[in-house]
């Protein structure tokens, strides 16, 4: 695969965060460290995460606080788009100044852990038992747990209820129902079925429950089985029954069209349902279909995890501990997913929440089998994802039939 000057860049900063997330363990060694070598009090903890738009920025607020408040500390808070974090997160690790409680994308967890800028939950004695497999695989590096997430989201297949009712249709569940209900659905300017296919790693994670659920694994793209999950997408898009601008469209352009009446049905995630909530779409969700009746469905595992930075302060990295657990407490975790239509992490949590929540309950139910991104390739992930991409990409476009795209794309 070419490799991009901002992937070389990347890899520089975490050349140069990898050594300077040494040097505060050394000083903890030689009795060092700020606040625990002096024994002072910890008053403030800093906060970095990207939840910087609404409403989001103020629900995330409110928890923040309030958990500052239950460990006895004043929160001072940063925010900053997505985009930009991971790379101003190497460059603070190479500059010793992270922040006290660092949220990350959960398949950058271990990027950031390899780097030793992030420090082990088990050194504080935070319990992580009880969460779904998922998050914890996700944040875990070399068997140790650096982040706990209070919630998660994942994918499922959103329909219009009105458009199948009207046809006829029962909600897709196999892959040759969805072919069906798709062409049937398919009428005019409107699609039966739209996702995004897009050049980026949002393409990635909304092809992952198709190759998933067909048996196919990150560690060979070149299975029959991740073939035959890619065929899928094209015979829907040679067909008519997707359009052709799926190989363009954002998950939120995804959403958009499905508003505007233009797709019976959606690959897409709770994180639209305010949105769907806001507009005159009568709107339903079923976990996204597979191959074979009664196969179970796995989808992506999505959210954010909070982690302890390595900031060599051992009094703050323990109270930076305790706001961890705070915030992925059962309280806060309920409360955080009716606010942000995600699933708690914590699976005893879930039949109350899809009780509270019954549309949120085809993703709470996906959540119980949804995988990490990162559990079989860890800090490899990025180059497969780019890889998977690139492949639909050419097979969508036809410069590569489905059982070569993806090896293609590797050669790229």
């Amino acid at each position: 695969m070419k490799k991009t000057h901002e992937s070389s860049t990347r890899r520089r900063l975490l050349s140069a965060a990898a050594t300077a997330a040494a040097l505060p363990l050394a000083l903890t060694a030689c009795g060092g460290g700020g606040d625990a070598a002096g024994g002072g009090d910890v008053e403030t903890l800093t906060v970095l995460d990207y939840y910087n738009n609404e409403p989001e920025k103020t629900l995330w607020q409110d928890a923040l606080e309030a958990c500052g408040t239950e460990v006895g500390v004043t929160i001072e808070r940063e925010t900053m788009p997505g985009a930009d974090l991971i790379q101003k997160v190497l460059q603070r690790a190479s500059s010793n100044t992270l922040p006290d409680v660092l949220m990350l994308d959960n398949p950058d967890v271990q990027e950031i852990a390899q780097t030793g800028g992030l420090t082990p939950l088990s050194q504080y004695g935070v319990d992580t038992s009880g969460f779904a497999d998922g998050i914890l695989e996700a944040a875990s590096y070399e068997g140790e747990v650096y982040g706990l997430g209070p919630v998660v989201n994942t994918l499922g297949l959103f329909y219009n209820v009105e458009m199948l009712e009207e046809a006829g249709i029962e909600p897709p569940k196999t892959w040759e129902e969805l072919k069906a209900a798709a062409a049937q659905l398919t009428e005019g300017s409107r699609y039966g079925v739209g996702f995004s296919a897009v050049a980026t790693y949002e393409g990635a994670w909304q092809f992952l429950p198709f190759m998933w659920t067909n048996g196919a694994d990150e560690t060979d793209l070149t299975s029959p089985e991740a073939a035959e999950a890619l065929k899928l997408w094209v015979d829907l898009v040679e067909s008519g029954s997707a359009s052709e601008s799926v190989l363009n469209w954002s998950q939120a352009d995804v959403k958009d069209q499905f508003v505007a009446g233009n797709l019976a049905m959606m690959v897409n995630g709770p994180w639209q349902i305010p949105a769907l909530e806001e507009s005159d779409v009568e709107y339903a969700s079923v976990q996204v279909p597979v191959n074979e009746a009664g196969a179970t469905p796995v989808a992506p595992l999505g959210g954010e995890v909070w982690t302890v930075p390595n900031t060599g302060d051992e009094a703050k990295q323990a109270k930076a501990a305790e706001f961890v657990e705070c915030i992925s407490n059962d309280e806060n975790q309920m409360a955080i997913a009716n606010a942000t239509y995600k699933v708690p992490t914590r699976t005893d949590l879930i039949d109350g929440y899809v009780a509270e929540v019954p549309s949120m309950e085809a993703f709470a139910e996906q959540v119980r089998n949804a995988r990490s991104r990162t559990g079989q390739l860890g800090t490899d992930w990025p180059e497969t994802a780019t890889d998977i991409y690139t492949g639909i990409q050419l097979a969508l476009t036809g410069q590569a039939e489905p059982e070569d795209a993806f090896e293609q794309a590797g050669q790229g």
